[in-house]
Parts: C-alpha cells; sequence; structure tokens
C-alpha cells in the first residue's frame, strides 16, 4: 500500500517527480484538468462555432483528449466528432476501434473511420517491406487532414502529449530541419491542428485515465518497436530520469523556435489536389509505390 499522502490529506496514486510533490486521485484530475483548460485558452485554440474533429486512435492519449473535449463542449458552444484511421493492422487497430466507438456512443458523438485499403489502395499489413512508420506516418496525416476538411473541421484535435511533443522536437533537431520546427501552412486545405495535452505527460495521462475510468486500448502497433523516434525516446527518458523537467524545457524551446512563423510555399498537389510543399505530395509519391506491390 502506497502510505504517502497528497497535500489535501488524501492517500496518493501518483509522483510528480519534477515537483517532489505527490498527488490523490483528485487533485491530479485538477491538475491535468486545469493544464488543459490553460493551453487551450492561452494558445487560443478553441473558439466559439468551431467544428472540432478529433483524431482518436484507442489509445490513452486520444481517449483522454476525447474525454477532455466533451467537457469542455458543455462549457464552450462547440461542435465534436471523432475520426480514425484504420490502418489494417490485425489484432491492433480492429479491437481499439472497438473501445473508440463505444465511448463515441456513450458520449453521444459522430465516429467516422477511414481505412487505408479503401482510401490508400493497400493496408499496412499488405505493405510487405521497410519504412512501416514512414508511409503510415504520411497516410495517418494525409487522410486526418483531408477527412476532416471534407467534414466540415474549422479544427483537428491530435492527442500528442509532452513525452510525444518534446521527441518530435528532437527528431526534428537531429535532422536539422528548422523549417518543420517553424512550419505555418499558407493554404486553407489545411486543417488548423490543435494539441490541448501537449503540456501533460504521458505518464500523468495513464493515471488520469485510470482514476476516471476513462476506456483505453492497450495495445502496442507492432511495426512501431524499432525506430527513430523509439530510440529518441529512450535517450529523453533517461535524461529526463537524471534531470526532471527536460521535457518541459524541450517543448518550452520549441515554442520559442515557432513563435516567429512564416507561411510555406503551399501548392496543390498535381495528382490529388491537395495541399502539398512539392509538385505531387509525399503521399501520392508513397501511394506510387503501393500500386507496385
Amino acid at each position: 500500500m502506497n502510505s504517502q499522502k497528497c497535500n489535501c490529506g488524501k492517500a496518493a496514486v501518483y509522483l510528480r517527480v519534477n515537483e517532489g510533490r505527490h498527488y490523490c486521485g483528485l487533485c491530479l484530475t485538477r491538475q491535468i484538468e486545469r493544464n488543459f483548460t490553460r493551453t487551450v485558452s492561452k494558445e487560443n485554440m478553441v473558439k466559439k462555432g468551431d467544428n472540432i474533429a478529433i483524431g482518436v486512435s484507442g489509445g490513452k492519449d486520444s481517449m483522454v483528449l476525447l474525454h477532455l473535449m466533451d467537457k469542455l463542449r458543455k462549457k464552450v458552444p462547440i461542435k465534436i466528432f471523432a475520426i480514425t484511421i484504420d490502418e489494417g493492422i490485425k489484432d491492433y487497430r480492429n479491437k481499439s476501434i472497438v473501445v473508440v466507438t463505444d465511448l463515441t456512443k456513450t458520449i453521444g458523438i459522430e465516429h467516422h473511420v477511414f481505412s487505408f485499403k479503401d482510401e490508400i489502395g493497400a493496408s499496412l499489413d499488405e505493405l510487405k517491406e521497410s519504412k512501416f512508420c514512414t508511409k503510415c506516418g504520411v497516410f495517418r496525416r494525409y487522410l486526418l487532414n483531408k477527412k476532416s476538411r471534407e467534414l466540415g473541421a474549422t479544427k483537428l484535435a491530435v492527442g500528442h502529449n509532452l513525452d510525444d511533443e518534446s521527441q518530435s522536437i528532437m527528431m526534428n533537431v537531429m535532422r536539422g530541419d528548422a523549417g518543420r520546427i517553424k512550419r505555418k501552412s499558407g493554404s486553407n486545405k489545411f486543417v488548423p491542428r490543435i494539441k490541448p495535452l501537449k503540456n501533460i505527460a504521458e505518464k500523468e495521462l495513464v493515471a488520469y485515465a485510470i482514476v476516471n475510468n476513462i476506456p483505453y486500448f492497450e495495445g502496442e502497433c507492432p511495426y512501431s518497436l524499432d525506430n527513430v523516434r523509439r530510440d529518441v525516446q529512450t535517450i529523453i527518458n533517461e535524461m529526463e530520469a537524471k534531470h526532471p523537467g527536460t521535457k518541459n524545457q524541450i517543448v518550452k524551446f520549441g515554442e520559442k523556435v515557432t513563435f516567429v512563423k512564416e507561411p510555406q510555399d503551399i501548392k496543390d498537389c498535381l495528382k490529388c489536389g491537395e495541399p502539398s510543399s512539392q509538385e505531387v505530395c509525399k503521399a501520392c509519391q508513397l501511394r506510387g509505390e503501393v500500386k507496385k506491390i
């Protein structure tokens, strides 16, 4: 049994290491919801009348995001709906979709599912080659933006947490890709993305989900076990363990870099008409490889 106490006197369920402070379930819930609200408000992520698409995979982050956005719509006059991209990974995505469907039915919102098979021409399982993560990432982003726009979304909310954000920033630094860090679209075909969870640690989201009985799928993508992000994740986690607060500082650095944004030269893809920085977008380039299978 955990004998540690929260400042309020109740039994603690979570230790925030960088603060050296223990939290009970109720206080942790209040902290996370306050963090979520502050991030949304500070960055003007949501405004009255927004119709917000929420990318929901069924994992802890997206399910907590869906839960928090559902609470937000009861305070702010906005509409929300869920979008799930089915990559076609047997015994993984098909199981997570069930979890999403159950929650969307419970809270009474629309849930749209779009598959790689129908939209791209092949499921991820059918791509018998390497670089699964590259293709998956490109196609997922492509479909999330396209389908959100087609469904009338004014914003696209994604469940990127503090860990995800710090990893993405470090990966861009390692690639020397300042343009990606500073990226701001100059096309009205891009649905603005918002990341309300970007200042909340992954472990805290797990604790929040458990404390608040939010269902989520615990499976791990079988194709993501060996990629650059995993290596960066290991490095940052080691630094966080030695120097608590490292992830927060990396994200703050990313915010400072993105403070000055310049619109990119965005054009319409010659093949699909979706926005692209190239004549032919990356999704169509990769889709051409899929057709050769």
